[in-house]
């Protein structure tokens, strides 16, 4: 069974999601991300190989982009490929 860690949902703009974006990217860098919202605080060290996964759906008039990276605790893989940002 799935257990919510950590939850966060804000109307933001478009500006300041990306300054969020490149904020996370650049502790995934270091290694240790910590994840701040309402009140709460979560701190993930995911491993150096991780499940990337990009979707769009769409979903009557809403349209959405949803990032997920996805890793075994402890776990340690060798890079399956590339993705590209155009």
């Amino acid at each position: 069974m799935e257990e919510v860690l950590f939850e966060s949902e804000t109307m933001e703009s478009r500006a300041a999601v990306a300054d969020y974006l490149r904020s996370v990217a650049d502790r995934l860098d270091e290694g240790e991300v910590t994840l701040r919202g309402g009140g709460e605080e979560f701190t993930v060290d995911p491993s150096e190989t991780v499940e990337f996964e990009v979707k769009v759906e769409r979903e009557g008039d809403e349209t959405s982009l949803e990032l997920e990276l996805e890793w075994a605790e402890g776990a340690s893989e060798e890079s399956g490929g590339g993705f590209e940002v155009a």
